[in-house]
């Protein structure tokens, strides 16, 4: 028996090295790989194909956007990276994990923040983000912190459901936030804020960014996109339409600068006579002048009339949004 268990050991001791660096490589592989990495992921509804072929890769610490119109496949993709949903076929990997059939280990790894999440009403603030710290085994000082990052330390002994709708909000990314999550899903965090406070949050997710947390989330503020993501990927009826930072999605639209000159400083005859004016316009109570130099033109509408109220107008990440969706956002 002692000979068998010692050959056994033997054996073992000849294998294992082999089959743990074999182990440990892949763990640090899947370490310092991508956050998620999706390849050729399809989702139908019926006859609607929500998601239809989709691949894409969020790097580690990036903020990565996800844009598109109502019906576009958005949520869906996302439910599907967070474990929520199935895909029908293609592959998903989260943090080096599969997500689906629902990855339980994966869990605390991930902050989650919907249009829709859940509170404990009846209790305070405070205590409800102690009690989702408890739930996470993570310290009480946890709720005092995510409290803090979203501006609501005042607010802590308030029951949830006396707070504002804009609070709620906050208090729903603070939830996201409290278990300190690696990668962060946020739905619109900034929908129900007044321009102060999400500008505030902005601050918010910046911080995030530094500490190295990877974010993917959707918003219909293409402002806000454009400030604070590294990329962005615009999707269309479950495909993705484009993909790349908003500089050169905005950059690649179009490289034309519009002048807005008050009406009644400048004629039409006027700019158009303008060297380096490719194209004028009137409009109410401005004549908009569209050219790709834009320095020149500005020195000869100052020696016409002036620069005072004269605005500079150049391709913005919706202007980009707006001609591949042919829609008007909300």
């Amino acid at each position: 028996m002692n000979a068998l268990n010692t050959a056994s050991t033997s054996t073992d001791a000849r294998t294992d090295p082999k089959e743990s660096s074999m182990t440990v490589a892949s763990a640090q592989s899947a370490e310092d790989g991508p956050a998620v990495v999706l390849d050729g992921v399809h989702k139908r509804y019926g006859s609607i194909r929500a998601v239809d072929g989709v691949s894409l890769t969020v790097g580690r610490g990036e903020f990565f956007g996800l844009l598109g119109p109502n019906g576009a496949g958005k949520t869906t993709l996302v439910e599907i990276m967070e474990g929520q949903r199935q895909a029908d076929s293609g592959t998903v990997s989260v943090l080096g994990q599969r997500p689906w059939p629902r990855n339980v280990a994966l869990l605390p790894r991930l902050g989650v923040q919907t249009q829709s999440s859940a509170f404990f009403v009846r209790l305070t603030a405070r205590e409800h983000l102690r009690t989702v710290a408890a739930l996470y085994r993570t310290d009480r000082a946890a709720a005092e912190r995510a409290l803090a990052s979203v501006g609501l330390s005042d607010q802590g002994d308030h029951r949830v459901d006396a707070l504002s709708g804009g609070q709620r909000q906050r208090l729903a990314i603070a939830s996201a936030l409290v278990h300190g999550p690696e990668l962060i899903f946020l739905d619109e965090p900034t929908a129900a804020l007044d321009p102060q406070a999400r500008r505030a949050l902005w601050e918010v997710l910046r911080d995030l960014k530094r500490a190295g947390r990877t974010i993917v989330y959707t918003t219909h503020h293409l402002d806000e996109a454009e400030a604070l993501c590294d990329r962005v990927a615009i999707m269309i009826h479950g495909r993705i339409a484009a993909l790349d930072t908003p500089r050169r999605l905005v950059a690649a639209k179009s490289p034309t600068t519009r002048l807005l000159v008050p009406g009644e400083r400048l004629t039409l005859a006027a700019a158009q006579a303008i060297p380096g004016v490719d194209r004028v316009v009137q409009e109410t109570d401005a004549i908009v002048l569209e050219t790709l130099h834009s320095g020149p033109v500005l020195a000869a509408i100052d020696e016409l009339v002036g620069l005072q109220g004269v605005q500079t107008r150049t391709a913005s990440l919706e202007d980009v949004y707006l001609e591949l969706t042919g829609t008007a956002h909300s």
